[in-house]
């Protein structure tokens, strides 16, 4: 794909996107940044705000299949990866695809689920794979998940594990619009939902083509040490009891072509990096019990990491 091609492409995706969010470009554009890097996403932000509709306006953009799960106590596991089905007439067992059987599955309040039902999503989220009774069934390309998580009710919710959400590539939250915005919310979405006249500006051949020019986009050595030092760093950082995993370090890298590309790159600066460190280490880490009691959030810790280290620091200095 030519680098004309791509910028049409992205600019078609994100300005359908904003027919429904208002004001918030940054945020849906490194919401397609973690698409085109084939990462997952993790919205989490308070009830009103958009959540939802960014999930859905952007799984709408694009003509390729998509699945919406309502998290729920009662989801079973087989609700979501499938289930086999005794066959009658064939006296076989038939596989039944579950939700996950989609190019974008959007999970709504996906911290409402029990954990068992929530590690149904592990093996497809890792491997893009599911392993129902012994048999393993390939998803489709591309395959993201788009999950919403409200942070401030506790009742009746169970937090996503480490392992859960080490697997989401971002976690971004949309905040609420400015003055102007919300007026001009007001205005659109007065008279009806704008999500029912959207339709799709790309297909899944142009958004595979997206991602394999996002694929080619070069990483010299000094970033990649750069990128090395920065997660090395949080595992030292006296706030923090865990630090970032080597798949954050991968996942920040492929997030930092994506968001490349978007600047009209076919190299990554150290400035990629800083600005995806926050949404891709933040929601990875877990603070030390001192850190919460002065209620440093883990935005914050990050954002001192990434400040106080050299941009030629070496990996393990």
């Amino acid at each position: 794909m030519t680098a004309r091609e791509f910028n049409e492409a992205t600019d078609a995706v994100v300005g359908n996107i904003e027919r429904v969010i208002e004001g918030k470009t940054a945020i849906v554009r490194l919401a397609l940044s973690v698409l085109l890097a084939e990462g997952h996403l993790l919205i989490e932000d308070v009830p009103g705000v958009g959540k939802t509709k960014l999930a859905k306006a952007m799984a709408t953009s694009i003509d390729c299949s998509v699945r919406r799960i309502q998290f729920t106590p009662d989801l079973l596991p087989s609700d979501v990866t499938g289930v086999s089905i005794f066959n009658q007439d064939s006296h076989e067992f038939a596989f039944k695809p579950g939700a996950v059987f989609a190019n974008i599955v959007v999970g709504d309040e996906i911290n409402r689920a029990s954990p068992k039902t929530q590690s149904a999503l592990l093996e497809c989220m890792e491997e893009r794979q599911v392993t129902v009774d012994g048999e393993t069934y390939r998803l489709q390309t591309p395959f993201m998940v788009i999950a919403t998580q409200n942070p401030i009710e506790m009742e009746g919710t169970y937090p996503l594990p480490e392992a859960q959400r080490d697997r989401f590539t971002a976690r971004v939250a949309i905040g609420y619009p400015d003055a102007k915005a919300e007026l001009a919310m007001l205005d659109v979405h007065g008279a009806s939902d704008p999500l029912d006249g959207l339709g799709a500006v790309v297909d899944a051949h142009t958004v595979a083509r997206m991602i394999q020019t996002v694929r080619g986009i070069h990483v010299s050595e000094a970033i990649k040490q750069y990128a090395v030092a920065l997660v090395t760093a949080t595992r030292q950082a006296p706030d923090l009891r865990l630090g970032a995993s080597p798949r954050a370090a991968l996942q920040l890298l492929r997030t930092a072509r994506a968001v490349a590309a978007f600047e009209h790159r076919d190299f990554v600066l150290p400035d990629d990096i800083q600005h995806l460190a926050v949404p891709v280490l933040a929601h990875r880490v877990i603070p030390t019990s001192d850190a919460q009691l002065a209620r440093r959030t883990t935005d914050a810790i990050i954002a001192d990491v990434v400040r106080r280290l050299p941009v030629n620091a070496e990996p393990g200095r």
